[in-house]
Order: C-alpha cells, then sequence, then structure tokens
C-alpha cells in the first residue's frame, strides 16, 4: 500500500475510532453530569497535573522514538516495555506516598484515598504501552478502534451505575479505572507481539538519549497544561475547578476528533518522509488546513451556542460554566497548529529545541498567571488564550526554518479559515438575536444556529474555491 493510501486509511479508522470513544465518552458525561455535584469533577480536576506528569514520566519520549526508528526490531519493543514497568511502578508507589501531602495542599481529606486508587493507572499502562506504539507504527487505527470503544463503553456503564447508587466521586475513579483495565488487556490480546525477556541497555540509550528532552518538555507541559486546575483548585472555590473541568473537557471533544485523530497519522506519516523537506512541507500545510476546516466552524459555532447547549445537555446548574467553555473554545482551536508545528521538531531529531522552546513558553506562562491571579478566573483564561497566540509564534518560527514554511505564511493559510469561521458564528449568533420568546427556544437555537453557521461556512468555502476543500473533494470523497 502506498504512503498516501495508508495515510487515508490510517485516517479513516482513526477518525472512526475516535468519534466512536466520543459520541460514548459523550453520552456518559452527560448523565454524570445530571447526576453528580460540579464538586465531584472539581476534585478529579485537581489530580490532572499529576495524572499527566506521571504519564510523561512512564513514557519518557521512547514510544516516539520507537515510531520514529524505522529498523525497529524486538529488542528495542522489549527493552522500552520493561522500561515502561518499571518506571510505571515507582511512579505510582511516589504517587502514594505523596497522596497525604496533596490532600492537605488542597484541603480536601478525601483526596489521600483517591489518589491511591486513581493513580493504579500507572501500573496498569505499561503493560500495553508498546502494543499502542506498533499499532500506530503500521497506521493500524482499525484495531485500535476495536479495542476502544468497548473499554470505554464498559466503563462509563460501570461508572454511570455506580453514580446512580450514590457513590458520587468514586464512580469517575471506577470508570477510569475499568476502562485503562479493559484496554490494557485487549491490547494484550489482540496484539501479536510479546516482550522478550531481556533488556538491551545500549539500545535503551539510543531510545532515551532521543525521548529524554521529549521527556523533560513533555513534563514541563504537562505541569503548565493542567497548572491551571491546581491553581483554580488551590485559590478558588472546589464548584469552580468543576465548572472549569468540566468547560476544559467539552472543548477537547471536537478537538480530541478531529486534531488528535490527525496527529496520531501525521507523526508516522512525517517519519516516514523525515528526509524530504519538500514532501513534508507540502504534507504539513495540506494536513494542517484540512483539520483547521473542520474545526473552525465546529469551535466557533460551539462558543456562540454554548448556553442552549449547556441548558439542554446538562441542565442549568452547569450555565456558570459556560463562559469558561466560550473562552476555552478559542484555545482548542490552536491546539492542532502547535502539535503539527512540534511534530516536524520531533521527526528532524531536534529534541533538544522542542525542549528549549518548551521552557521559553512554560517561562511565559508561570508570569501571565502571576501577573493575572489577582484579578480573578476570567484574567486567568485570557491570559490563556494570549499564551496558546504567542506559543503558536514561537513553535511555527523554529519548524517553519527546517521545511521553509515561515510563521507569516503559514498566518497566511489558515486566516481565511479562521475569517469564514468568523462570519458563519456571526450568522448564527444574528438568529439566536432575531428569534425570541417562542416555544422550545434552546433547541431552536442549537439546531437553526448550527444549520445556519454551517451553511455559511461551507457556502462561502465553495465559492472562493478554498484549497482545504478542494483537497478533501479530490482526495478524501474520491477515494
Amino acid at each position: 500500500m502506498s504512503l498516501k493510501a495508508k495515510t487515508i486509511t490510517g485516517f479513516f479508522w482513526s477518525l472512526s475510532q475516535q468519534f466512536g470513544v466520543q459520541i460514548t465518552s459523550i453520552v456518559v458525561t452527560v448523565f454524570l453530569a445530571r447526576i453528580l455535584e460540579p464538586s465531584d469533577f472539581g476534585l478529579i480536576g485537581m489530580l490532572a497535573v499529576f495524572m499527566a506528569l506521571g504519564n510523561s514520566l512512564i513514557d519518557a519520549g521512547m514510544t516516539s522514538s520507537l515510531i520514529r526508528t524505522k529498523d525497529a526490531d524486538q529488542r528495542d519493543y522489549s527493552t522500552v516495555f520493561f522500561i515502561n514497568l518499571i518506571v510505571g511502578i515507582l511512579v505510582y508507589a511516589i504517587m502514594v506516598a505523596c497522596s497525604g501531602f496533596i490532600s492537605q495542599f488542597f484541603d480536601q481529606p478525601e483526596l489521600e484515598h483517591i489518589v491511591k486508587i486513581y493513580c493504579l493507572t500507572f501500573v496498569i499502562y505499561p503493560f500495553s504501552a508498546v502494543q499502542r506504539t506498533r499499532l500506530v507504527k503500521m497506521m493500524d487505527f482499525k484495531t485500535e478502534m476495536k479495542i476502544t470503544i468497548p473499554s470505554t463503553l464498559l466503563g462509563g456503564i460501570t461508572g454511570l451505575v455506580l453514580a446512580f447508587q450514590g457513590y458520587g466521586v468514586w464512580s469517575l475513579v471506577a470508570m477510569n479505572l475499568l476502562q485503562n483495565l479493559l484496554l490494557s488487556i485487549q491490547f494484550w490480546i489482540y496484539s501479536k507481539w510479546r516482550p522478550s525477556l531481556l533488556l538491551d541497555w545500549s539500545l535503551f540509550k539510543k531510545h532515551f538519549d532521543y525521548g529524554a528532552k521529549l521527556t523533560l518538555a513533555g513534563i514541563i507541559n504537562s505541569v503548565f497544561s493542567n497548572i491551571y486546575h491546581l491553581v483554580i483548585g488551590k485559590y478558588y472555590p472546589l464548584a469552580q475547578l468543576g465548572y472549569y473541568t468540566k468547560a476544559d473537557s467539552l472543548k477537547q471533544i471536537p478537538v480530541k476528533n478531529i486534531s488528535t485523530t490527525l496527529s496520531k497519522v501525521t507523526f508516522p506519516l512525517f517519519s516516514e518522509i523525515q528526509d524530504d523537506d519538500a514532501r513534508l512541507k507540502v504534507a504539513y500545510k495540506r494536513i494542517m488546513q484540512q483539520v483547521l476546516f473542520w474545526l473552525t466552524p465546529v469551535m466557533a459555532l460551539s462558543a456562540v451556542l454554548a448556553e442552549p447547549l449547556f441548558r439542554i445537555v446538562l441542565t442549568e446548574k452547569w450555565l456558570p460554566a459556560v463562559p469558561y467553555f466560550q473562552i476555552l473554545c478559542f484555545i482548542g482551536l490552536m491546539f492542532p497548529v502547535h502539535s503539527y508545528n512540534l511534530n516536524i521538531l520531533k521527526v528532524k531529531g531536534r529534541s533538544d529545541l522542542f525542549l528549549k522552546l518548551e521552557i521559553i513558553k512554560k517561562s511565559l506562562t508561570l508570569i501571565g498567571i502571576v501577573l493575572a491571579l489577582p484579578y480573578g478566573i476570567f484574567a486567568l483564561l485570557w491570559t490563556q488564550v494570549i499564551l496558546n497566540l504567542v506559543a503558536f509564534g514561537i513553535n511555527s518560527f523554529y519548524s517553519g526554518r527546517f521545511i521553509d514554511y515561515h510563521v507569516f505564511k503559514q498566518i497566511q493559510d489558515i486566516f481565511p479559515i479562521f475569517f469564514v469561521g468568523a462570519l458563519s458564528a456571526l450568522g448564527s449568533w444574528l438568529l439566536m438575536d432575531w428569534v425570541q420568546n417562542i416555544p422550545f427556544l434552546d433547541w431552536i437555537h442549537l439546531i437553526g444556529g448550527g444549520l445556519i453557521g454551517m451553511i455559511i461556512y461551507f457556502l462561502i468555502m465553495w465559492g472562493a474555491k478554498s484549497e482545504p476543500f478542494i483537497d478533501f473533494r479530490r482526495i478524501i470523497l474520491k477515494r
């Protein structure tokens, strides 16, 4: 199968997996949000930074090294498997030892017991990390779909049953733990690969040398990507963290479905053509435009229609989360651009530059948080938006130098998509402003506004003969 065909097929199955998982998660989340209180989600939100930090330590960037290594063999895979397992056990032991300090920091005694159970995923994950990596490397996302959807469904059903029976936050703990356990078991069953009892230190050094800087960058990114959970949980009421956590998780639904799907496909794709800068530039540009072509109207219309969406789906008790969600939608738009720019650095082997940029960006984040904290949670959120724009400039400046695709050219290619997305959002808002005081108003706003916005968006894109629209029609539909 050609690289182009592998990429398109991989995209299809990866997108199917993401949509299947997310549809299941959305249904489960809606029911859980209706049953549980914002404070229950706030307690789990307090652990976000620790979970992200632990996962970065366990992976150590070595699975990315496996994907990038064209001649990886049994010794490579087995070495990474056992290193991941050893680190996973150590990370869990550290979290158990620190559980009391974490609960004291947030002044939430229940957190001590939650940490000890919730963090068992650090021990479970390494048993399937290499199996997952092999599937990604082969772009076998069809098998991954068969594994993830049943695991998400069974874990979600368990969480709902426990929530109905009054277990509160523990229903979220049980759901997460069971989903991860089922994932590992199925990856082990479906994968034809088994580790050999060997650990090659020379291969460990090779993968660690590449992954160490990515790991340190990942740790920095994990801490600062979730630092808002930490700050809000420490300095604001628990319910506010619950609102922020729910708004952030809903923002991630379209982002994960579209951009994460392509991110999983693009890294092995970019790795295949890492030595051909001309092809790499063309692939990067077309993929970035394609993902923003679909993500932009979804995020723009979600921000405009947030209030009826929250009222219908989550009930009025979650309405305080609406302004959080609207601001976070701006951040969601920038995620794929960051991801693909950084993938260029990774496939070029410049993990040193990757780390350097993370240190610069996170230093700016820390300064922004310190300056915004006295002015309340909305100042923190808008600071996050500004810092994301600055991060785009930094990432694209450096990655663009490797493939002759500089920051201003990137802006030139993506600005029309954002502009048309803004026009579609304006059309949707005007409809909402015009239609008032009639029965089923929220449903009319949500469905009518969404349809009007999408029609405006695609008509303008079709009339303007935009590049991503032509690419989709010529490549995807033809395929």
